[in-house]
């Protein structure tokens, strides 16, 4: 199943707290509890005004619709083509 990297524009991202940061998780894994096992959140990651988080799922209609539900924004969804880390470069 195709990965997604979402792009969230939270202005102040950064300086949630502990408590509403798992308010925020709470709420994305009820919605992707409602939705069934086809889509599943991996991780994500908090910058200041940016949280980008990654996703597996059927196609890009599938994460928008978790957004929607979460009431998350989704600013830019890109799917993953390829992954590469340092072992790559040993060919």
């Amino acid at each position: 199943m195709p990965k997604y990297i979402i792009e969230r524009d939270i202005p102040g991202a950064g300086a949630l707290t502990a408590q509403e940061l798992q308010g925020i998780s709470q709420t994305s894994c009820g919605v992707l509890s409602n939705m069934g096992p086809k889509i599943q959140w991996l991780e994500s990651y908090v910058t200041d005004d940016k949280v980008y988080c990654v996703y597996i799922a059927p196609d890009e209609a599938t994460v928008k619709a978790h957004a929607e539900q979460g009431g998350f924004p989704a600013n830019r969804i890109s799917q993953v083509k390829t992954i590469i880390d340092p072992t790559t470069a040993e060919g």
